[in-house]
């Protein structure tokens, strides 16, 4: 019985204020992102400046929706095994030089 009671200390109460934020955050990052997708630019320097939008964009909603802003170790965790991850699918690979250092066998 006594594992149903909580502390008011254990769930903070911010109110609506912290998801207004985000919410606005948000949809004023996906405007960024239309009026970036009607520029008259190259295709290389619209990705670019949707890869920026959309990374702000994930890195907001990851500390948001998966509570990382509140959890340190946590966070550093999820960055740590991210790059882990994406340099390992990078320079893993056996191939991964060949497009760097060209196939030397072809002729």
């Amino acid at each position: 019985m006594t594992t149903a009671i909580t502390n008011d200390k254990e769930h903070k109460n911010v109110g609506m204020g912290k998801d207004l934020i985000v919410f606005i955050s948000l949809v004023v990052l996906a405007g960024i992102q239309f009026f970036i997708a009607y520029q008259d630019i190259s295709a290389s320097q619209m990705l670019e400046r949707m890869l920026c939008v959309a990374l702000i964009e994930a890195g907001l909603a990851l500390l948001f929706f998966m509570h990382l802003s509140e959890n340190r170790g946590l966070r550093w965790f999820v960055l740590i095994f991210t790059v882990a991850v994406i340099l390992g699918m990078q320079y893993g690979w056996t191939d991964s030089f060949r497009l760097s250092n060209g196939v030397p066998w072809a002729k």
